[in-house]
């Protein structure tokens, strides 16, 4: 088996960490028995391709390499697992593979589910402590409560169900508090008033956090606090005691030089009475679990994220799992959330789970009406409505999305590289009439291309390269230097002396103090703006172009979005819907009406067992 895997590998459809890992795990066994080799390499691609584990039951019997949709190379013929009962029953019969709780490098669940022993670890802590968390309510002064959510919220009233307030209410009176929904239901508008309402109930003495999972992240959610507070009548205690300032999950917990453990753990928790973590559908697996860990058990965890979008980057679909079916409120719940708002609250139909109590989903734009292109498109996105979306985009009935039907064979280059720089044309003219730093990072984000890969003829990489060549000659005529002034960068790792993390954007400007020469000039979360010399940047790209991954916690005036031509397992439903929704006011999108319709037909899947973990397999969700 390992020469088979061996002949995978060279012709690209295994990594090498694959096989290599596969090689260590039958010398550990002391066995070359394929059914444990082939699962172990298996074991192994799937945490890089972001499953938690891999679904034994779910490939068994099936061909696995290459994958569906993909065409083997001519002298490689399809892998295909062996069936489930042999297959298990082989594995669990090695020492390396042990039940969930055992000590094993490998880790066999009753569904057939096979984990890299931490992956298993993660998610079991994971769910143990939101479980937990799920079954606190606290104790509160709801006539304090009933009073301050009057005074943030206006009077109760209307037919309509007012799941912001009732959102609120419920991150003051449970210990676990999960609010989802879509751009502009004002999620992160009511992160002010729910600390004014946990501050009010402990008298101003209150340590409260913000957190996200990007520097970009933060600082949007820092400004968005700072706007709020600035805006909202707050008692001069209560409002002392709502930070403005916000950090990525990794800084808060404090990170360990050649780690991947945190100085904030179980045994040393972070000093919080209360955590807001936004932009929660791109936090992993891992780091959920060591955020989660590293919090006092008595404090509120107050979770913010859209469950559409796509999930993050490295294993685990953490929001959509902890969102599961989330069956409603129990009886007693409703009750108490009616009372003190004032408002009535459905129950569920059925006897929910503890969980259900802690989650609140979000479902009125504020931002999008009844009119809103981009609000229709992406509903029906959502609903796997390819047949709606493409409609939508060629009615030409919303003045807010466009399409630019690509036929196949079709060179898009040149028209797509002049459409893109009309887009970027007011920044341009901004950065030529001599903006400041200031003016310039306010006036980048009106326009952006977003493409699905990182790499190919649509690839950001080359965009990026293509659109920076026209407009380097037209800034610094035939310099060779890759810095020119209105450069703008999109920082891609973290460098916790600099304080930039991955996802900051920034820009090339003459620095006056610097005797004009260039620095890339950065805005704090703070609202501080900062330059740093380009020699002194952490690993960086162009960021005219980039991926819809990258640009996750981020919004943009107008987005141009680029699909590839080429059939493709990263075009999602969640994908596009991200995309669409990181534009406030216009779409639009280039590509072949077929790879448009593929895309909304494949839901993103990952395998995990958290969903299981927190709610109970299907139809039988934890009471």
């Amino acid at each position: 088996m390992l020469e088979r895997l061996a002949a995978l590998r060279a012709v690209g459809l295994l990594a090498d960490l694959d096989v290599q890992f596969a090689r260590l795990i039958g010398r550990l066994a002391g066995s070359d028995a394929p059914e444990l080799i082939f699962a172990a390499c298996l074991a192994s691609r799937a945490t890089a391709a972001g499953h938690v584990c891999v679904d034994l039951a779910a490939i068994a019997g099936r061909v696995v390499l290459p994958d569906a949709g993909e065409e083997p190379p001519a002298d490689v013929s399809p892998v295909v697992a062996p069936a489930l009962e042999a297959w298990t029953a082989a594995l669990r019969a090695t020492a390396v593979v042990g039940a969930p709780g055992e000590r094993c490098p490998l880790v066999l669940d009753a569904c057939g589910r096979l984990y890299l022993h931490r992956y298993w670890a993660y998610e079991h802590a994971l769910a143990q402590d939101l479980r937990a968390r799920a079954a606190a309510a606290e104790a509160v002064d709801e006539q304090r409560l009933r009073a301050d959510l009057a005074r943030l919220f206006g009077p109760a009233g209307g037919d309509a169900v007012d799941w912001q307030r009732i959102a609120a209410a419920l991150a003051v009176l449970r210990r676990l508090c999960v609010i989802s929904g879509g751009p502009g239901t004002g999620k992160t508008s009511i992160v002010v008033r729910i600390l004014a309402l946990l501050a009010a109930q402990a008298g101003g003495r209150l340590r409260a956090g913000l957190a996200a999972p990007t520097g970009k992240a933060a600082a949007r959610l820092a400004e968005a606090v700072r706007t709020a507070k600035r805006r909202l009548a707050l008692d001069a205690v209560v409002a002392a005691a709502i930070p403005e300032e916000a950090a990525t999950i990794h800084r808060l917990l404090g990170p360990r030089s050649g780690s991947v453990s945190f100085r904030h753990d179980r045994t040393n928790p972070l000093p919080l009475d209360v955590l807001v973590v936004d932009e929660a559908s791109m936090v992993d697996l891992a780091l959920m679990a060591k955020l989660v860990a590293a919090l006092p058990p008595e404090a509120r965890l107050i979770v913010l994220g859209d469950r559409d979008q796509l999930a993050s980057v490295e294993a685990g679909a953490v929001l959509g799992d902890l969102c599961g079916p989330a069956p409603g409120f129990s009886e007693a719940v409703a009750h108490r959330l009616s009372a003190v708002t004032g408002v009535p609250v459905p129950a569920a139909a059925r006897r929910p789970s503890a969980l259900g109590d802690s989650i609140v989903l979000l479902d009125r734009s504020w931002r999008f009406g009844a009119e809103s292109g981009i609000g229709r498109l992406a509903a029906a996105i959502n609903r796997g409505d390819a047949t709606g979306a493409l409609a939508l985009l060629a009615d030409g009935r919303f003045r807010d999305v466009a399409w630019r039907p690509i036929a196949a064979g079709e060179d898009r280059r040149s028209a797509l590289e002049e459409r893109a720089l009309a887009g970027f044309e007011p920044y341009v003219a901004r950065i030529t009439a001599g903006a400041d730093p200031a003016a310039a990072l306010a006036a980048f984000p009106a326009f952006r291309v977003l493409c699905a890969h990182r790499a190919g003829p649509a690839g950001a990489e080359t965009l990026n390269r293509r659109l920076e060549a026209r407009l380097r000659a037209r800034w610094s005529g035939s310099g060779r230097s890759p810095w020119y002034p209105g450069r703008p960068v999109l920082v891609t790792e973290n460098d916790y002396e600099l304080r930039l993390f991955n996802g900051d954007v920034g820009i090339a400007l003459p620095d006056p103090a610097a005797g004009g020469a260039l620095r890339v000039w950065f805005e704090a979360a703070d609202g501080v703006l900062r330059r740093v010399p380009p020699a002194r940047l952490p690993a960086h790209e162009p960021a005219w172009a980039m991926t819809v991954h990258k640009s996750q916690g981020s919004e943009f005036d107008a987005v141009l979005l680029v699909l590839p031509a080429e059939p493709s397992r990263v075009m999602t439903r969640e994908l596009l819907y991200t995309a669409v929704t990181r534009a406030r006011q216009h779409v639009e999108v280039w590509g072949e009406a077929e790879q448009l319709r593929a895309a909304v037909a494949r839901p993103l899947v990952r395998s995990s067992g958290l969903r299981d973990a927190l709610w109970g397999p299907p139809g039988q969700e934890r009471a």
